[in-house]
């Protein structure tokens, strides 16, 4: 063969002349946790990470410190969790107007009550997003639930600030 020249292989690839193909390593298929074909690749396509099944990873959490100390992170969150809402779910205004309604109430009761009335609300939050598939309130409802463990009124009365913003900007 003239300089140049490549040189067809057994392989579809052509390869200048003089070059060796690379020995192909005879490895099995790799194979997930039962078997067959690894479902790892799937997760990393679907966008999920490290291989796990269940919920994507969501928004970044909201922290609590800032939004009690901030009133632009709140208002930054809130713009967040509004143009998620309208990217992902099909969420109507009603269901967060019923839901901020129930806020307001949960604020409303005597300090005692107060704490009992927002870990009622997680779970009634929790219905509402499970069972209207409101996927873009999820960060709300860990909120809600550290709200709920720190047990302080300035928490709660952020909280209830927080939610108005979100019905006010879905407007």
């Amino acid at each position: 063969m003239a300089e140049g020249q490549t040189e067809q292989t057994n392989e579809t690839q052509t390869r200048p002349q003089g070059q060796q193909a690379k020995p192909r390593e005879n490895r099995p298929p790799r194979e997930g946790p039962r078997g067959g074909r690894d479902d790892r690749r799937d997760d990393r396509r679907e966008g999920r990470e490290g291989g796990q099944r269940g919920r994507p990873e969501g928004p970044p959490e909201i922290d609590l410190d800032k939004l009690v100390a901030d009133s632009l992170y709140l208002d930054n969150q809130a713009h967040a969790i509004v143009s998620r809402m309208r990217d992902m779910d099909s969420g109507t205004k009603s269901q967060l107007r019923r839901l901020y309604n129930a806020v307001r109430r949960a604020c409303r009761a005597p300090e005692g009550e107060r704490q009992h009335q927002f870990v009622m609300l997680r779970a009634r939050l929790a219905y509402t997003i499970a069972r209207h598939s409101l996927r873009s309130l999820d960060t709300l409802e860990r909120l809600l639930l550290n709200v709920t463990r720190k047990n302080e009124p300035r928490g709660y009365e952020r909280f209830k600030d927080l939610f108005e913003a979100i019905v006010a900007y879905n407007e």
